[in-house]
């Protein structure tokens, strides 16, 4: 097949080199009249201020004096307008810019508007949810969704790609408000909430973790508003199952991680990001496929740090994995906008037909 592939792969290439040669002819052509023209300018002035000079019409320092003024001129010009594209774009950048800083958001996580609560349960509740992305207002996310996540229980939400099951902690987490519907935070409308204090609630780990090009004690103190002892950095970093690893690091807690965390391994990003995500000691947990992006050794360690760190917390897990969702309280499986299924996994699996069972069967076919 190799020959044939390489005769393929000349034909798709011959109407590009054609049009490349044609571009570089007009190319070449226009750069060589445009210097012909320079010199030819050039020459013409030489021409003319020699015959004033030989007619003792003008002097010798004024016709050089007249050249120059006319060539540096020209050069000046010529430069400012190969730049005016340039300045068009700086222009519409500075617009873009300006728009971006004068739009108010619709939530604000700076404002101090909204209500308080004093006594956190973490109980949470959807009800009749209808959404869908601003981007995609005609791709529906959710059509009827309706869950009740009971406080200090965990919460598996399974279900194809695409189904939705991230865009319920996005609402949970009030970067986006609902269409219609309510999403109930201890019997509480979560538009009500300050959306600051509401966050300062909620712990989030995701799937790729945010780390910043600066030591791992500072990321880890991203996690709260305020002073943060070295005693509490320890005492998360031991219950996220990382003091060890970065015990062992030539600098410590004082290893700069680099760009996006490049320097540590997935697991260990991840470690660091649930120490973050627990120094505010959250009463809601929420998990976004964080171990799926692992190796097994990884995996198995962090985890052990969820599973530690999910005790006495409400937690929503978000995996496909059936080791991560297996032994939590509630699973809910998220289909067509809704919530089709929802119990226990002995539960679910004995279904017939079940959505749960089907996944089930369908991840564990794929492994083997």
């Amino acid at each position: 097949m190799e020959q044939k592939v390489i005769e393929t792969y000349n034909k798709k290439c011959d109407e590009p080199m054609k049009q490349g040669i044609r571009t570089g002819l007009v190319g070449g052509l226009g750069y060589g009249l445009s210097f012909l023209l320079f010199y030819f300018s050039y020459a013409l002035c030489f021409y003319a201020g020699a015959k004033l000079v030989h007619k003792g019409e003008a002097t010798f320092t004024e016709v050089f004096r007249v050249f120059f003024a006319l060539v540096l001129s020209t050069i000046g010009v010529a430069r400012t307008s190969a730049i005016g594209s340039d300045t068009t774009k700086a222009k519409d950048s500075a617009t873009s810019i300006l728009e971006i800083l004068d739009r108010k958001s619709k939530i604000d996580s700076s404002s101090d508007e909204g209500r308080v609560l004093t006594n956190v349960r973490g109980e949470i509740e959807l009800q009749n949810i209808v959404f869908t992305y601003p981007a995609r207002p005609n791709a529906p996310v959710f059509r009827d969704l309706s869950l009740l996540i009971p406080s200090g229980k965990t919460v598996a939400l399974v279900g194809e790609s695409g189904s939705g099951k991230s865009t319920v902690i996005a609402l949970l987490e009030r970067f986006y408000d609902p269409d219609s519907g309510k999403v109930l935070f201890d019997g509480v409308e979560l538009q009500s909430l300050q959306v600051r204090w509401l966050r300062q609630q909620v712990g989030l780990v995701a799937q790729e973790p945010v780390l910043f090009n600066d030591t791992i004690r500072t990321n880890i103190a991203y996690g709260k508003h305020g002073d943060v002892t070295e005693e509490e950095i320890i005492a998360v970093a031991k219950a996220a199952n990382a003091h060890q690893f970065i015990s062992g690091l030539p600098d410590g807690y004082n290893t700069i991680v680099g760009e996006r965390g490049i320097q540590l391994s997935g697991g260990q990003k991840q470690r660091v990001a649930i120490a973050r995500a627990i120094l505010k000691n959250p009463k809601v947990l929420l998990l976004d496929e964080a171990t799926s992006a692992l190796d097994a050794e990884s995996e198995h360690a962090v985890q052990e740090a969820l599973d530690h760190v999910m005790i006495g917390r409400t937690t929503v897990v978000v995996a496909h994995r059936l080791s991560t969702i297996k032994g939590t309280d509630i699973i809910a499986v998220v289909k067509n906008g809704t919530v089709v299924e929802k119990g226990r996994h002995e539960e679910l699996i004995c279904r017939r037909n079940g959505a749960y069972a089907a996944l089930v069967e369908l991840s564990m076919s794929a492994a083997s």
